[in-house]
């Protein structure tokens, strides 16, 4: 069941957009800020909410890759694996993470600390290879430095 607050910030954005169903990825956001992740439970209160069927926000939900349908650790790993990444160094970076966290892509370390995620693109290439831990950018990233971002999220 959403929470008032959820519930508030959810009306907030339907009332800035021309018909509900376009508050859907807002609507998603909301509730995964709040919880970390959108269960199932979570799909069917947004479609109530948006006057949606569960299957259509499920649809948009699995569609982003943003939304996070399984529960994610404390801190989120976005490793860009665009072409440019990749000739900059993304193979190594990865396999730094791997080795670091003991875990592969979609997976969380087992203390819930990491969770590592690729994503196709974080718009930086000119700054190639990069990552995002949570909402902080690192471009131009060698595996020797992961280490010491990594420290940062305790």
């Amino acid at each position: 069941m959403l929470t008032t607050s959820e519930k508030e910030q959810i009306e907030k954005e339907i009332r800035q957009v021309p018909v509900k169903k376009a508050a859907c990825i807002e609507a998603l956001k909301i509730v995964q800020e709040h919880r970390r992740w959108v269960s199932d439970e979570g799909i069917r209160d947004v479609a109530d909410i948006l006057e949606m069927s569960p299957e259509e926000v499920d649809s948009v939900a699995t569609f982003y890759n943003l939304i996070f349908r399984q529960p994610v650790g404390r801190h989120i790993i976005l490793l860009c694996d665009s072409i440019s990444c990749y000739v900059m160094g993304y193979p190594a970076l990865h396999r730094q993470l791997v080795q670091l966290l003991g875990i592969q892509y979609g997976q969380t370390t087992p203390d819930g600390r990491f969770t590592l995620l690729p994503n196709p693109c974080l718009g930086t290439c000119d700054h190639a290879p990069a990552l995002m831990v949570d909402h902080d950018l690192y471009r131009d990233l060698a595996p020797a430095e992961l280490e010491s971002v990594l420290a940062k999220y305790t």
